[in-house]
């Protein structure tokens, strides 16, 4: 992980103070990227203790397209608590639920993308095929003096990504993203990790990953990310049968929190390990040894299917997350 502490040092030497919305001021350079080869080891933080159990936890629950703090802290992760019951803004917002909703964060944007389409109610062949394509007709309407048909259905993104990876490998669009414009004053938190973009190699029966995060905590939230990023990257290789290889990680706005300063300093003195090994539990079907595509354990992984083997670290640091 000497490139993640090498991003540390260049944001502290070239970055800039900036005031944001939480009131903790950053030190923020713009534009930064981290490439790892997972055939050479997992990407885990070895200065510090990684919140492994926990990252894997959110990740899961974004597989689930989980909405609410509840369901993540089940799963072992508790780092949508505050965004959840402690954000005076989201507290305020009409949209909130109730304790723990955080609105359709994330995962649901991933697997339950909300589609519509409005079609002229003459352009029958044009309904038709968005029938055929799973979209069901809601309601009809008349604007500007012409009968409309409104569809919908919920896009599961990341399960088109894995259907495309098995039908058409070659494909330059097997992506996904939980940037929805329509719903960022009904969420929580808009998407900070919000574009990723799966890239099969056929020839070499491998599969890379490009993660663009458009802002990022580097103190609390890369370590974390990066993590989720390689386990879904070898999630979907185990499913498809490739071998999880390159993950290369864009920053948008890179920061880090003044309050924060010290623990980062901290890990700068400590040399790193040898990066830990990735395992994903036997249950958990491998395309490649089995042949059946089984797209269905998206939703049934569980936290203790991921674990690090050879995972050596410093002591534990601890800092506040801003909200």
């Amino acid at each position: 992980m000497k490139q993640y502490l090498d991003l540390v040092r260049t944001i502290l030497d070239m970055g800039t103070w900036q005031e944001n919305r939480t009131g903790i001021r950053t030190i923020t350079m713009p534009g930064a990227m981290l490439r790892f080869d997972l055939q050479e080891g997992f990407p885990a933080v070895t200065t510090k203790k990684l919140a492994f159990k926990s990252a894997i936890g959110e990740m899961i629950g974004f597989l689930r397209a989980s909405r609410s703090a509840a369901d993540f802290r089940a799963l072992g992760c508790k780092v949508w608590d505050a965004n959840a019951n402690e954000n005076a803004q989201w507290l305020a917002n009409p949209y909130r639920e109730g304790t723990d909703d955080l609105g359709d964060v994330y995962g649901v944007q991933w697997r339950k993308w909300p589609g519509y389409k409005v079609i002229d109610a003459s352009e029958q062949a044009r309904v038709a095929d968005a029938t055929a394509r799973g979209y069901r007709i809601v309601t009809q309407f008349e604007e500007d003096g012409v009968q409309k048909v409104l569809l919908y259905k919920a896009i599961d993104q990341l399960r088109q990504c894995l259907d495309t990876i098995m039908s058409n490998p070659g494909d330059r669009r097997i992506l996904f993203h939980g940037w929805n414009p329509a719903l960022l004053d009904q969420i929580a938190l808009p998407a900070c990790h919000l574009l990723y973009q799966f890239l099969p190699n056929t020839a070499r029966r491998e599969i890379s990953l490009c993660l663009y995060i458009r802002s990022n905590d580097v103190g609390l939230g890369t370590p974390f990310n990066l993590a989720e990023g390689a386990a879904l990257l070898s999630l979907v290789g185990r499913l498809t049968g490739y071998t999880p290889r390159w993950f290369t990680y864009f920053i948008g706005d890179a920061h880090i929190y003044e309050n924060q300063l010290d623990m980062l300093k901290r890990q700068l003195e400590r040399a790193p390990y040898e990066s830990p090994r990735l395992v994903i539990a036997d249950r958990v079907p491998a395309y490649a040894d089995t042949g059946v595509y089984a797209p269905e354990w998206l939703e049934q992984v569980e936290p203790g299917d991921f674990s690090l083997v050879g995972y050596r670290h410093h002591e534990p640091l601890t800092a506040p997350m801003a909200v």
